[in-house]
């Protein structure tokens, strides 16, 4: 993995147009909205099912939406979120879309949920680090773009 340098695939590559600060907050809520009512749904039933605690079917929640983010990015290049606002995930170097190492280093600042007590507000502030350097960046790429060796969102064409 690399941050910069020879050898990294940072920037825009020729012909796309990269996906803007606003519509990939607004994919990413609507995506948020998605996962949250299947994900309830989900360990809604799992509890009935299954008797657990309602404090054990929290757990998972941090990493069903880390899981919805990584299964549509890597089979289709976008969530529903992103396909609704015409966004699609490039991988690095300008792949049809991310592989499973880079959907899974671009979504895993999402974990950061699962810390006990704390994971929440490193959450916010990993997402607020995200929403800086996407502003910054002339190719629109966040630093978990970057973390994940070059990967981009674009608008469809």
């Amino acid at each position: 993995m690399t941050f910069g340098g020879p050898g990294a695939h940072f920037g825009t590559a020729m012909g796309v147009t990269p996906g803007g600060l606003g519509k990939r907050a607004a994919a990413r809520f609507i995506d948020w909205i998605i996962a949250a009512v299947v994900g309830g749904i989900l360990f809604w039933l799992l509890n009935k099912s299954a008797g657990t605690p309602e404090w054990v079917n929290i757990l998972p929640g941090a990493g069903f939406g880390f899981l919805y983010f990584l299964g549509f990015e890597t089979t289709t290049g976008s969530t529903p979120g992103k396909k609704l606002l015409g966004l699609h995930v490039n991988g690095s170097g300008g792949a049809a879309k991310p592989s499973i190492k880079e959907s899974a280093f671009r979504n895993a600042y999402m974990l950061l949920n699962l810390v006990p007590c704390i994971g929440g507000v490193l959450w916010f502030f990993a997402a607020l680090a995200i929403a800086v350097t996407v502003g910054s960046s002339p190719a629109k790429q966040g630093w978990h773009d970057r973390f994940a060796d070059g990967t981009q969102v674009v608008e469809e064409s």
